[in-house]
């Protein structure tokens, strides 16, 4: 039987009868540290690409460029920041070290704020007499969107597991759901978070002015740091134990230097190297060339007396080749949610919210760059929805626990990705078409005649449809991985954040140089009612469908793959997913 509430928390707060170090009292550190560091970070996105085209002369597309750039190496370094701080520095220092670093960061934005000094001249009122940016001038930006990336990639991977590690422990019977409870929470303040910095931070900085809209993140850095490390001398600080992507890069060095070993032949279990009390006698015969990285051919000079491998870069565990051919399996299928991720990236969105009316009710305007809470509503929404109403009803017809199957729900969403990008195409032509019938086709300022509800749906689709796409990418991945490894599948998604912010700058920057070539004016226009914004979101929209068709493709694959009678290289996954079902949305 379970321990009562009382007895649950006072066993957490005593987490060892040694020591009275974690338990739930480090959690509020953790999270507001977390909560800070997001709502400072995440309220800066939305009309970044406002201020730098304002002070730093840029036109919108080489400024989108910048901030895409931005966004990938920010999503990027969380990769990096996960395996340096599980290899090397620990989640403490690596929590430290990003926190210091963002705070670093944005006292710098701040700076260029206060200081006009550190900013090209303005504009003229013709905006034709403007100075580029020196090369100072932008070091010192760039320098603090570094710092603000270096620290998101130190923070963000390593406080949730910062906080499981303040709570795990074996001894209780009740840890699990008490983890199940930590996460949950967790993953709440999150989109608080996120939804705090995009309408207050944001509406601060629109009528506030930068200086103010700056300061607060630094302020909101300063407690982040201050928090976290006055919880220092009460946090469990688990030592480094090696990153997953350490073996992965493992076995490919290995099997690479037993290349001349034929595979083709049958081996016994004995000459595969196996973790103790493990479970894979063997390794499976997909990707059968990785199998060299586990096979012994001389045991005394590959192992040691204690029969660990004598250099784990020659000779690995039959369960890291398995997981190296789980990554490479999920590749495939993850590549497919990439181009639905450009989508939600469209550069130019807040130019278009900027000119229509936005006014609630006589005195609230919403600001053009809270408009993305639309999205995180709609996800929020349609999450609950389909958890609480349809998987009961759809179980029924299907027999699947969740509804339907992960492939559908990633189909359906990325089919409602294209319906919203071809949507928004279609918003952009009709906006286009008014300021112009207006007379305001030299006047990107003024404000139309049109609700800003005619964009609402557009937002609203890319929710559900990210609600549908990359929780099924993510379910799909539990689904080859065992439980312990559940993490790799939020890594997958940030990672695909980074390759889509890559692709983005990529492809605005290849449509504004084309388009522009010849003294033309460009699609990505700052005047976007110059320009063709339409004809942009026409070219993803061309582009999402070709990327469906992929996705039929890889998933016809997959499919056949998937139920050839396991789903999974692992034997212990299948009786974890059979147990249990539940999904923890990242």
């Amino acid at each position: 039987m379970g321990n009562s509430p009382e007895e649950e928390e006072e066993f957490l707060l005593n987490h060892s009868q040694n020591s009275t170090k974690g338990g739930v009292k480090t959690i509020p550190f953790i999270i507001v540290n977390e909560s800070c560091e997001r709502v400072a970070s995440f309220g800066l996105q939305p009309n970044m690409i406002l201020y730098i085209t304002k002070f730093y002369n840029m036109d919108a597309a080489r400024a989108s460029v910048l901030l895409n750039l931005w966004s990938a190496l920010s999503n990027g370094l969380s990769i990096f920041g996960a395996f340096i701080s599980d290899s090397y520095i620990g989640r403490f220092r690596a929590i430290a070290i990003g926190t210091i670093s963002s705070l670093m960061g944005m006292i710098v934005l701040w700076l260029t704020a206060i200081f006009p000094q550190i900013r090209p001249l303005p504009c003229g009122q013709d905006q034709l007499d403007c100075n580029a940016a020196t090369a100072a001038q932008l070091a010192v930006i760039l320098s603090s969107f570094g710092l603000i990336s270096i620290g998101a990639g130190f923070v963000r991977p390593c406080s949730i597991a910062l906080g499981a590690d303040q709570l795990e422990n074996k001894e209780n019977p009740d840890n699990e759901r008490l983890m199940d409870t930590y996460f949950n929470w967790f993953y709440a303040s999150v989109g608080i978070s996120i939804s705090v910095a995009m309408t207050v931070i944001v509406y601060i900085q629109d009528h506030f002015g930068w200086q103010v809209g700056f300061g607060v993140p630094v302020l909101l850095m300063v407690l982040s740091v201050s928090v976290y490390l006055i919880g220092s001398p009460l946090y469990i600080k688990a030592k480094p134990k090696g990153s997953l992507f350490t073996g992965l890069f493992q076995v490919s060095v290995a099997a690479f230097r037993k290349r001349h070993i034929n595979v083709q032949l049958n081996y016994s279990d004995d000459c595969y190297y196996k973790a103790p009390e493990s479970k894979q006698l063997k390794p499976s015969i997909d990707f059968r060339c990785l199998n060299r990285a586990c096979i012994i051919e001389d045991p005394h000079m590959e192992l040691k007396p204690d029969g660990k491998a004598s250099d784990p870069w020659s000779l690995c565990f039959v369960e890291q080749v398995e997981i190296m051919k789980c990554f490479l399996r999920v590749l495939p299928m993850w590549s497919t949610c990439i181009m639905l991720l450009v989508s939600f990236g469209q550069p130019l969105s807040i130019y278009q919210l900027l000119t229509v009316d936005r006014h609630i009710t006589r005195q609230f305007e919403i600001p053009a760059g809270s408009f993305g809470v639309i999205i995180l509503l709609s996800l929020t929404i349609w999450i609950a929805f389909y958890d609480r109403a349809l998987v009961p009803l759809l179980s029924r017809y299907t027999g699947l626990p969740t509804g339907i199957s992960s492939f559908s729900r990633m189909g359906i969403g990325l089919f409602l990705g294209i319906v919203a990008t071809a949507l928004s195409a279609i918003t952009e032509t009709i906006r286009r078409n008014k300021a112009i019938n207006a007379g305001f086709e030299d006047d990107p300022n003024a404000v139309l005649n049109m609700s800003f509800m005619w964009f609402v749906p557009q937002f609203a689709l890319y929710g559900v449809a990210e609600g549908l796409n990359v929780v099924g990418q993510i379910e799909f991945v539990y689904s080859l991985f065992p439980k312990t490894m559940s993490s790799f599948a939020a890594s997958l998604y940030t990672f695909g954040l980074a390759v889509a912010s890559l692709i983005n700058s990529l492809l605005v920057s290849m449509v504004d140089s084309i388009t522009s070539a010849g003294g033309k004016t460009s699609w990505l226009a700052t005047n976007i009612n110059r320009g063709h914004l339409d004809y942009y979101c026409w070219l993803v929209t061309f582009l999402c469908v070709i990327n469906f068709l992929y996705f039929l493709a890889i998933c016809r694959f997959t499919d056949q793959h998937h139920h050839d009678g396991r789903s999974s290289l692992f034997p212990e996954v299948e009786e974890e997913h059979s147990e249990n079902r539940r999904f923890h949305g990242a």
